[in-house]
């Protein structure tokens, strides 16, 4: 373990400084949940393999720049996608998968929203603000009394006013600085880059 650390902290990457809004709800959201267009549906409590979940992660965040899961080994992520204490949704348009929600349940009276996203065939569509509704409302059926999420400004330009639109309320915001790996292959816009 200590020897792989070594290897992944001396491994080459790229350096990009990102803002992070972090965000909470102390309130469940009133009234009905949204509903998706007809056709699409919510599928959760998923486990899928490393590969679909790479797959996953690639399809939402590469444009974005999401790379801390991307990361991991194979073996790490098969430990959390057996064991972890988390609940992975998956959006579908008939069968095809369309985008995934992850939520950390390590403290349930805490939940965070760790991941949420379309993938870009699916923006524009409609689904958007319907599907994070029926993620925030799986988070609290699990009796949490705090929800949160935090995004960054690598993120897609919808994401912080949409987790406003939700009920969400910013805490704090704080300029965080990442080694990307380079054997990502992520593109970092230069905006981004130290």
């Amino acid at each position: 373990m200590i020897t792989e650390v070594l290897i992944r902290q001396a491994e080459p990457a790229t350096r990009m400084k990102v803002d992070v809004t972090f965000m909470r709800m102390l309130r469940p959201p009133a009234g009905e949940g949204l509903a998706l267009p007809e056709g699409w549906s919510v599928e959760t409590n998923v486990r899928p393999d490393v590969a679909g979940y790479r797959l996953l992660q690639d399809k939402v965040g590469r444009d974005y720049c999401w790379w801390m899961r991307q990361a991991a080994s194979d073996k790490d992520l098969a430990h959390f996608l057996e064991e972890g204490p988390a609940s992975i949704a998956l959006l579908r348009q008939g069968q095809e998968i369309r985008g995934f929600y992850e939520l950390n349940l390590s403290n349930p009276q805490d939940i965070n929203l760790s991941y949420f996203g379309l993938f870009p065939e699916a923006i524009g569509h409609g689904v958007g603000r319907a599907f994070l509704d029926m993620a925030v409302r799986h988070a609290w059926a699990l009796g949490s009394l705090c929800v949160r999420v935090n995004t960054c400004s690598a993120d897609h330009p919808r994401a912080l006013p949409l987790y406003k639109q939700a009920g969400f309320e910013p805490v704090r915001t704080v300029e965080e600085t990442w080694d990307v790996p380079n054997r990502l292959g992520l593109k970092i816009p230069e905006r981004f880059l130290v």
